[in-house]
């Protein structure tokens, strides 16, 4: 059990915590949210014991160990696997002293324990970790330092993966994991046997690997059952409730000091109104809860291209004469959301810079619309932004011919505000700097926007922002990112990059999903004799499937409504806005022939269970 009371904390001044209390029980899957700055990471440090406490307690039961990833694996000639086998300092203890021990009770002692902390399969449980964070069996044989810092970020979270802590705290391990490393990850929290603290602004992992969300805001915890999606509907509700007895509040404050000031002066009504005094100073306020700053991002809007306005033909392309992709025949279309599958190595990056041509092909033929403009944001962007220079500079170096007040606008659109806007970029956030990044991106009204990893630094709230201008944006979009709900509130069609090629998925991201969770198979099933009715298994399967169906088609319907809704505003149809009215009528189509097609798919999946179950 981790038990957090009345704590209090202050940065040069600046409280962070006051009193603020939770108890999370052992074994439980946690996610800590909160806004960006109110102490998410210095929480880990206090629980840590990095940094102390100004008042209260952060308790632990004896002897328990704490794990998480402060750095990347050293630069070493050690192998990654023997990396993450020495991160279990008992199991690596209890082998060194096993070698020299003499005393039989000793070698006996040290024997039960290896058989205890299963010991000897630690190989195999090493190997599959950093499996499922993306390493063959022949680059776990490989040392550290020949791999980059992300890559050895992976190894750093192998190894507490694979020491098993028995509090594991772990800041954003997504982002330096592809969306096929994050959903594995996603399934080993699910059935990690110990208490997990978790912080990240990945939706669809706050809804699938914890069963908690503990919130920070205000200086104090929360604790909410169910995952991100419960939380927000609870604290959406909690908040309209406090509102609604706000303002009840003050409206019954202003009835009793309306009757004061009418009679305190009468003297035939001066008792009743000295009683309404004191009511009035009785009253605990009620405060209404504070308006989110709205987060936002504003694409400026390109003209409208004939299609295709690109397409690759016969092309290959790669580096140091050795092609990492061939064969590639594709074709994008102004209006295509195309997401990018594939584990990391595979080539999606080598793609992205193809198409936003930063990557010469080696053969075949690119031809872009002559006319065509791209747009390319990825991650080692933020390290080319200018440190010393200010985001309103940036701007003023790369539109001189406009008028600063232009400059603060365009800003304002991505959320950098005059706070923001004259702050030198070293001393931005994460989030703000992808924020600039962006901004510079899309200064030119691409026709094509090509975006890799986007989100990484970027939380809940910005997220769901990069997604409604996303849906908004007339031009075409390339997506590669780990964060599941981002692709599939975006993306329309997925493009597969594997085994040196890219190809259409014909299948959804669920289907992606339930394939990269099965296990492989290294043989061949063996020929079974058909039996009478359904296995278990097949019972089991049939429904898993009828319940994918269901969700995709609920989610749909949310967007349709949602869409509805939009297409209901009277504004929306105002003359100068008939070019948005169109593209929401659009995705409204789109939405529509989508939904179609789940419900289909959920009428025959429920048909095929219902025979199977009537077998």
């Amino acid at each position: 059990m981790l038990r957090i009371e009345d704590i209090s904390y202050s940065v040069e001044g600046r409280p962070l915590f006051e009193q603020a209390s939770a108890t999370i029980p052992a074994g439980h899957k946690v996610g800590l949210v909160g806004r960006n700055g109110t102490g998410k990471t210095t929480l880990f440090r206090l629980i840590r014991g990095e940094l102390s406490l100004d008042g209260g307690e952060i308790a632990l039961p004896p002897r328990a160990r704490i794990g998480g990833v402060a750095q990347e694996a050293p630069a070493s000639d050690v192998s990654l696997l023997d990396t993450v086998l020495a991160a279990d300092t008992e199991r690596a203890g209890l082998l060194a002293e096993a070698e020299t021990a003499r005393d039989p009770d000793r070698i006996a002692e040290i024997q039960t324990r290896l058989a205890d902390i299963d010991a000897w399969s630690a190989e195999g449980r090493a190997a599959a970790i950093l499996s499922g964070l993306g390493f063959t069996e022949a680059e776990q044989a490989m040392p550290c330092a020949a791999f980059s810092g992300g890559w050895r970020m992976r190894v750093a979270l192998a190894g507490v993966l694979f020491a098993q802590p028995d509090l594991l705290l772990l800041d954003e391990p997504t982002n330096y994991l592809d969306l096929e490393g994050a959903l594995w990850l996603e399934g080993y929290l699910q059935r990690y046997p110990h208490t997990v603290l978790l912080i990240s602004h990945d939706r669809e992992l706050l809804n699938r690997a914890v069963g908690h969300i503990l919130h920070l805001e205000e200086r104090k915890l929360t604790l909410w059952t169910g995952g991100y999606d419960a939380f927000a509907r609870g604290r959406a509700e909690r908040r309209a409730a406090q509102a609604a007895e706000a303002k009840k509040q003050e409206a019954r404050r202003a009835h009793l000091q309306s009757y004061v000031d009418r009679f305190r002066y009468k003297a035939d009504k001066a008792r009743q109104a000295q009683a309404r005094l004191k009511m009035l100073a009785k009253m605990e306020p009620i405060a209404a809860p504070e308006e989110a700053t709205a987060q936002r991002f504003t694409f400026p809007e390109p003209d409208q291209l004939s299609p295709p306005i690109l397409r690759l033909e016969g092309a290959a392309a790669g580096y140091d004469g050795r092609a990492v992709l061939k064969r590639l025949d594709l074709r994008i279309d102004q209006d295509d959301r195309i997401a990018l599958l594939g584990r990391n190595g595979q080539g999606k990056s080598t793609l992205a810079k193809v198409l936003a041509d930063r990557l010469a092909l080696m053969e075949g033929r690119r031809i872009a619309a002559p006319k065509l403009r791209i747009g390319y944001f990825a991650q080692h962007q933020l390290d080319e932004l200018r440190a010393d220079e200010t985001p309103l500079a940036h701007l003023a170096r790369l539109r001189p011919g406009e008028a600063p007040p232009r400059h603060r606008a365009r800003l304002a659109g991505f959320g950098l505000h005059a706070a923001q806007a004259d702050t030198e970029v070293a001393r931005l956030s994460g989030g703000q700097k992808a924020r600039l990044a962006l901004l510079i991106a899309t200064l030119d009204a691409p026709h094509l926007l090509i975006l890799d990893e986007p989100t990484n630094h970027l939380d809940i709230e910005s997220r769901e922002a990069l997604v409604e201008a996303l849906t908004a944006y007339s031009g075409a979009v390339i997506l590669v990112a780990h964060d599941f709900h981002l692709l599939s509130l975006v993306a329309d069609r997925l493009w597969r990059v594997a085994d040196g090629t890219v190809a259409p998925y014909e299948g959804d991201l669920e289907r992606y999903r339930t394939e990269l969770s099965q296990p492989e198979r290294t043989a061949p099933r063996k020929p079974v004799k058909p039996k009478p009715g359904p296995s278990k298994e097949r019972l089991t399967e049939l429904r898993s499937e009828a319940r994918r169906c269901e969700d995709r088609v609920e989610k749909l319907t949310e967007m349709r409504e949602k869409l509805a809704k939009k297409l209901a505003d009277p504004a929306l149809y105002a003359p100068e806005r008939a070019d948005e009215a169109a593209v929401w009528q659009r995705k409204y189509a789109e939405v529509m022939e989508g939904l179609e097609r789940a419900e289909a798919l959920w009428v025959r999946a429920m048909e095929r269970l219902e025979a199977a179950q009537d077998a």
